[in-house]
């Protein structure tokens, strides 16, 4: 299942995430989204969907939500 097809308000654990952009993956982890963190999507937008991470609010475009694996 990826972040995309999340349920808003429910925690989830990253499993992957599918990119082989290493900028991306460094982007990512500097947000604290990393395999095994928790997650939360808090609304879906038509572009994308804004997600919770420890402490931060971060809009998530489409293209990297379905990257995201939970």
């Amino acid at each position: 299942m990826t972040l995309k097809e999340a349920v808003e308000g429910k925690e989830y654990r990253v499993q992957r995430i599918c990119t082989a952009d290493e900028e991306l993956n460094a982007f990512l982890f500097s947000l604290g989204c990393y395999e095994g963190e928790s997650i939360t999507v808090v609304s879906h937008l038509k572009g994308g969907c804004v997600v919770s991470i420890k402490d931060g609010r971060y809009n998530i475009d489409n293209q990297l939500a379905e990257a995201i694996e939970i």
